[in-house]
């Protein structure tokens, strides 16, 4: 189980707590949905989960035991909205590898499997692929790392309808071995993923109901 604990948090150029007091436990294998508008601090949020930024008060805790940072940053893996910008590799190959000093064909195999990309030209570039594609590509990197957690910012942002449904199945595949927080703007396209639903708003999370 994962637990955050009175979690704070506000810009040094800011006048107001993006985050104030933000408290939740997220259970092994649960869909957690949190949706609230641009700018809300959904995004910061999952910054400070995946440790790339620490909180100015509370704590995130993981089977008893408190997390830093650089602890939470193996523990989690976080695909950016539209992850497609960030890919580093010439090509599909490259960018599963990029990072690693070696890495087993197998595991990358099996993870390729696991998102659908079972059968893609590892010698192409990454903007060959479709939308769908690339988001997929950008869930299999973080695999490699083994994350118990997922997270993921607005992973339908800019697909087309049948993009967003591959999505989906995605997402929900994937919460048999992990258990995934989804940021999003559309909160009704994963209506009937999630277990539970919160909106983030004036920096504070509210349960919402159905």
């Amino acid at each position: 189980m994962l637990e955050l604990e009175h979690i704070t948090y506000q810009p040094q150029t800011g006048r107001k707590k993006v985050l104030d007091d933000i408290n939740i436990k997220i259970n092994n294998n649960e869909i957690i949905l949190i949706s609230g508008e641009s700018g809300s601090g959904k995004t910061t949020l999952l910054e400070i989960i995946s440790g790339l930024t620490d909180p100015q008060r509370g704590r995130i805790i993981w089977k008893n035991q408190i997390m830093n940072s650089r602890r939470r940053r193996w523990l989690c893996g976080l695909v950016f909205q539209f992850p497609e910008r960030f890919f580093l590799g010439a090509t599909i190959g490259k960018e599963l590898k990029f990072g690693y000093k070696s890495i087993k064909e197998i595991k990358i195999k099996n993870v390729l499997n696991k998102v659908g990309l079972s059968k893609i030209n590892l010698t192409a570039p990454p903007e060959k692929l479709s939308g769908g594609q690339q988001r997929r590509l950008a869930v299999a990197v973080q695999l490699l790392r083994e994350p118990n957690i997922i997270l993921l910012d607005e992973p339908t942002a800019g697909l087309d309808w049948s993009m967003k449904n591959d999505v989906k199945d995605l997402i929900l595949r994937l919460s048999s071995e992990n258990s995934i927080i989804v940021v999003t703007h559309e909160p009704e396209l994963f209506q009937e993923l999630t277990s539970r639903k919160f909106l983030l708003t004036a920096g504070r999370l509210k349960t919402l109901g159905g």
